[in-house]
């Protein structure tokens, strides 16, 4: 959309053209996808409190085609000056960010199918049931709310039996690497510095980039020193680790309401 819907405007601050469309705006403004709540959805990247300069390092990254993104990134980037992509930086580090998944482990779930609106799984239409195996298969709670880009949505994770707690045990043991994943992205994974967080991140969102990073199909120096820590992990592993992350909470309890 060249003019995203924006179903809460009291929720955010004022958004600069590139997010929020206009006459001035970009033809695809970040609010598109990402919606005005930065959170996206199971097809995209959650964006709410990213560290400014993480945020412009990758789109310099998607820019240069050092990361590659294959459905509208790498394209859209190009088409964004400096000052805009600063811009939308600010705005969505702005942002306080939501939990949007409930991480339910299981071994028959809902059966599903692709939409072809929105590229997100659905719950089949003749209903039925179907063994989940060994992946991950997240769904929106209202596929209405979804489809209409409703920042308030919400989704459903199943992930298999055990994988929670074999994802916690892996990120705070770092695994073969013996790299803990806070000592980068922080207490709680909740960032630090630059590094982003990745609690409360949508698993499926997860699991994408760590086979990115393993495949050499996403580049750069954050992922240079994430590539040691990922490159001997399994899909199940990584199944586990997304899991886990995804079950955390974005922000401290303590301070949630502050």
């Amino acid at each position: 959309f060249k003019d995203p819907p924006d179903w809460y405007p009291d929720e955010h601050p004022l958004a600069p053209p590139v997010v929020g469309g206009g006459s001035n705006g970009p033809a695809m403004a970040c609010g598109s996808c990402h919606m005005m709540s930065g959170i996206g959805h199971p097809e995209n990247a959650d964006l709410s409190g990213l560290p400014v300069n993480y945020f412009i390092r990758q789109m310099t990254y998607f820019k240069n085609d050092v990361r590659k993104e294959p459905a509208r990134m790498n394209q859209i980037a190009k088409t964004l000056s400096d000052e805009e992509i600063r811009q939308a930086a600010e705005y969505f580090a702005a942002l306080k960010p939501r939990k949007t998944v409930q991480v339910i482990e299981a071994e028959t779930i809902p059966r599903t199918y692709i939409s072809s609106l929105g590229r997100v799984r659905m719950l089949h239409p003749q209903g039925g049931t179907e063994l989940l195996g060994q992946r991950i298969i997240q769904m929106p709670v209202d596929a209405m709310r979804l489809l209409n880009r409703d920042p308030h949505s919400t989704f459903i994770a199943y992930v298999p039996r055990g994988s929670v707690s074999k994802g916690e045990q892996l990120v705070r043991t770092g695994g073969i690497s013996h790299l803990p994943c806070e000592s980068c992205h922080g207490e709680g994974l909740r960032g630090m510095g630059d590094v982003p967080r990745i609690a409360g991140l949508q698993p499926v969102y997860i699991t994408r980039q760590l086979l990115s990073i393993q495949s050499g199909y996403s580049a750069g120096e954050g992922v240079a020193l994430m590539r040691p820590v990922v490159e001997h992990l399994s899909l199940d592993d990584i199944i586990a680790i997304s899991a886990y992350v995804g079950s955390l909470s974005p922000i401290n309890s303590l301070t949630a309401n502050n």
